[in-house]
C-alpha cells in the first residue's frame, strides 16, 4: 500500500511540474524562433495572448484521422502575422 501511494505521489508531482512549464508568449519571440519551435517539436501548445493557448503542428501528420491541417498565424516580436505552421481542424467544422 505504501509503495502504491509513493508511486502515485511521484507521478502526480511529475505531471504537475510538466503542466506548469509554460514558455513566453509568441509575441515575445521572433517569428523564426516560434516557427523553429513548432518544427522541432512537431506539435506544441503556445501562449498567443492573455489566457489564450492553442496547439500548433508542423504538418498534417500531427493531426487526428478526422482532422486536417489549416494554416495558422500568430503575433511575434518582429511580425504581427507570423506563419507558424498549422492548426488541426475537425472535418465537421463549418467555415
Amino acid at each position: 500500500m505504501m509503495r502504491c501511494l509513493l508511486t502515485f505521489s511521484v507521478l502526480t508531482l511529475c505531471a504537475t511540474t510538466a503542466m506548469a512549464q509554460v514558455g513566453p508568449p509568441t509575441s515575445q519571440r521572433t517569428c523564426g524562433a516560434n516557427r523553429q519551435l513548432v518544427m522541432k517539436e512537431g506539435a506544441v501548445v503556445l501562449d498567443t495572448g492573455p489566457s489564450t493557448y492553442a496547439r500548433y503542428v508542423k504538418n498534417g501528420s500531427e493531426c487526428l484521422v478526422d482532422q486536417f491541417p489549416e494554416p495558422a498565424w500568430v503575433p511575434s516580436s518582429n511580425n504581427p502575422q507570423c506563419f507558424i505552421g498549422y492548426r488541426c481542424r475537425d472535418g465537421s467544422d463549418d467555415f
